[in-house]
C-alpha cells in the first residue's frame, strides 16, 4: 500500500468515526452539512496556488488565515467549504482529490470537520 492509500484509508477511518459520533449524539441523518476540509501550509504562496487550483476544480474556498503555534511559528490556512448530505462516500471522493491536490502543491491536508445539525 502506498504513503498515499494509507493515509486517504486514515482519513476514511476517521471520517466514518465522526459521521457515526454525529448520528449518535442525533444529528440529522437527512441534513445538509457544510464540510470543512482543512488545508495549510508555512508558505503562503504555495497556499495560496492551492487555493486558486480547489477554485478552478469548482471548490469554495475561505479566505486564508494566518496563525500562531505554540511554538511561536506561523502556518497559513484556509478551508475548502462543500455542502452536502452526510455521505461516507462522497466526503471520502473530495478528500481524496484534495489529498492528491495538497501533496501536488507539498502541503498539508488536515482532515474535515463539520457541525451538529438538528432534525428538522
Amino acid at each position: 500500500m502506498s504513503d498515499f492509500d494509507a493515509l486517504l484509508k486514515e482519513f476514511e477511518q476517521e471520517g466514518i468515526e465522526t459521521i457515526e459520533s454525529l448520528l449518535e449524539d442525533g444529528s440529522d441523518p437527512d441534513g445538509e452539512y457544510m464540510i470543512e476540509h482543512h488545508i495549510a501550509s508555512t508558505d503562503f504562496d504555495t497556499l495560496e496556488k492551492a487555493a486558486i487550483a480547489c477554485f478552478k476544480k469548482g471548490y469554495e474556498v475561505t479566505d486564508p488565515e494566518e496563525l500562531e503555534l505554540e511554538d511561536g511559528s506561523t502556518v497559513y490556512s484556509f478551508d475548502v467549504v462543500v455542502e452536502m448530505e452526510l455521505s461516507p462516500e462522497a466526503i471520502l471522493e473530495d478528500t481524496s482529490v484534495l489529498l492528491q491536490l495538497c501533496e501536488s502543491f507539498d502541503i498539508s491536508y488536515d482532515g474535515w470537520g463539520t457541525y451538529f445539525e438538528e432534525e428538522a
